[in-house]
């Protein structure tokens, strides 16, 4: 069984959602109150909230932001990651967090001093720290500088600070592959290989990253995006990843990935050799991504040949990707067939439920999509409940 997958979730960002950056602009924070309300409920066990807008006065909308969250029980019950590049806002946002808060980041990037004086501020404030893989000399984009710079801020914040090494985790820069450029080809591979490095080597530390960084490539393309995300997190999990900032509700089940895509994803993620001599794996995929990238202008419906399976099978498809549309006919259908209604439930409801946890088990699928199969199942046995009662 592999470790539980944290997921933080991305959207309150004004970096990465233009919806969110809109809202917080037009001081519209009832609304954006709904971005964090949707992520939480679509599984985010975390949630990143980054202010950093040029035109926004960031201590002022953290400050605002964070105090409404406080009042809100079915938001505020997730832990809150304080993302910023400026120290100021970071602070204006642990005065107001309650219990414990994520900051996001500190760096060795301007210096040992600057590092102490933050990480011993984290400390006073009960908060624990991202660590990215940053020093005086730039981001970390080799597995030998990300080993190096988190192996030397581990030892300064356990050492010098006293800092508890579990609420230590270190980002050790997710960048982008299939860019067209060489050297980025083994970015994935050298993020992977520091996570393995760091859990057998800096002990209690956790690893986090911001997910959507890898993909970065193929914007425009959100069905190949998702593929990458998929398949970077199955391996990078496998390796230790403890965390992701992710958009929660946006993740694929690895095994629904159409076959061909993603071993032409793995051979970019994984930097493989060749499979054709003739083509580089990034030229492979960006030759087959136009194939996978839909759009609006398609008008396509959903797939529903699912629907012409035996009601097990259906039953099982709709736990499994969260359907919830079909679910009570299915349910009646088998009701109908069975001798009791409790047949239902011990019969094709937990066979599905056992194949989630089963893809679980096996990191082929997140939390999130675990939420969503656990509302299926209960939506199932509400309808069963009164022919049992």
């Amino acid at each position: 069984m592999r470790p539980t997958f944290v997921n933080i979730g991305e959207r309150t960002n004004v970096t990465g959602s233009a919806r969110f950056r809109k809202l917080v602009a037009e001081g519209n924070y009832p609304e954006a109150l709904s971005v964090a309300r949707q992520q939480v409920d679509a599984g985010a066990a975390i949630i990143d909230v980054n202010m950093d807008e040029g035109l926004l006065d960031s201590v002022r909308a953290m400050t605002t932001f964070l105090n409404l969250i406080a009042a809100e029980p079915d938001i505020a019950r997730a832990p809150v990651m304080i993302d910023s590049s400026k120290w100021e806002v970071i602070e204006a946002g642990l005065r107001c967090v309650q219990g414990k808060a994520i900051v996001n980041s500190i760096s060795l990037k301007e210096g040992e001093a600057a590092f102490l004086k933050q990480a011993r501020a984290c400390l006073r404030y009960g908060a624990a720290v991202v660590v990215m893989a940053f020093d005086e000399q730039g981001q970390a984009d080799t597995l030998a500088r990300k080993t190096e710079i988190c192996a030397r801020a581990y030892r300064i914040l356990v050492d010098e600070v006293g800092f508890p090494p579990e609420d230590i985790i270190f980002d050790p820069n997710i960048f982008a592959v299939a860019t067209g450029i060489e050297e980025h080809d083994n970015y994935a591979v050298d993020f992977i290989e520091a996570t393995r490095w760091i859990k057998a080597n800096l002990p209690h530390a956790r690893v986090s990253g911001g997910v959507s960084n890898v993909s970065f490539s193929f914007r425009g393309n959100e069905p190949v995006r998702r593929a990458i995300h998929g398949v970077f997190l199955y391996h990078a999990i496998a390796a230790g990843l403890d965390m992701g900032i992710v958009n929660a509700g946006d993740l694929p089940v690895y095994d629904d990935i159409p076959a061909e895509l993603r071993e032409a994803v793995e051979d970019v993620i994984l930097n493989r050799p060749r499979r054709d001599p003739a083509l580089t794996n990034t030229e492979r995929l960006v030759e087959l991504a136009p194939a996978y990238k839909g759009g609006k202008s398609e008008a396509k419906g959903p797939d529903l040949a699912w629907r012409q399976a035996p009601v097990a099978e259906r039953l099982a498809h709709a736990l499994i990707h969260g359907v919830t549309e079909f679910i009570e006919a299915d349910v009646e259908e088998a009701r109908l067939a069975a001798a009791r209604p409790l047949e239902v439930i011990e019969g094709p409801l937990m066979d599905g439920m056992n194949r989630v946890g089963d893809l679980f088990g096996a990191g082929k699928m997140f939390l999130p999509q675990v939420v969503k199969s656990a509302r299926v199942m209960k939506q199932g046995v509400a309808w069963l409940l009164p022919f049992m009662e």
